[in-house]
């Protein structure tokens, strides 16, 4: 099943965000499996201030445990992070 995790940082943690990239990428890198889509949502000014996953995962738990499972969570980046079931409608620009 998908999920999306949307995720949005607090303020003013731009430094601490890139501090823990490296430690971000690694644990990305580990569920490279279940990543469909992902990547930073950008301010206005084109810095990093959330975040995007589109995730395959049994179920909401396991969607909710990659989403607590990463270092940007564990360190406090975020605000706020919302995982939801999604249903594809297109993909490569072609409905499914």
């Amino acid at each position: 099943m998908l999920f999306t995790i949307t995720n949005t940082d607090r303020p003013g943690v731009l430094e601490l965000r890139m501090a823990t990239r490296p430690d971000h990428l690694v644990y990305l890198d580990s569920k490279q499996s279940q990543i469909v889509h992902g990547g930073a949502i950008l301010d206005a000014e084109g810095k990093p201030c959330g975040s995007m996953l589109i995730i395959e995962a049994d179920s909401a738990d396991a969607a909710r445990a990659f989403a607590a499972g990463d270092p940007y969570a564990k360190a406090g980046v975020f605000e706020a992070s919302v995982v939801r079931p999604f249903r594809e409608a297109y993909r490569d620009g072609k409905r499914l």
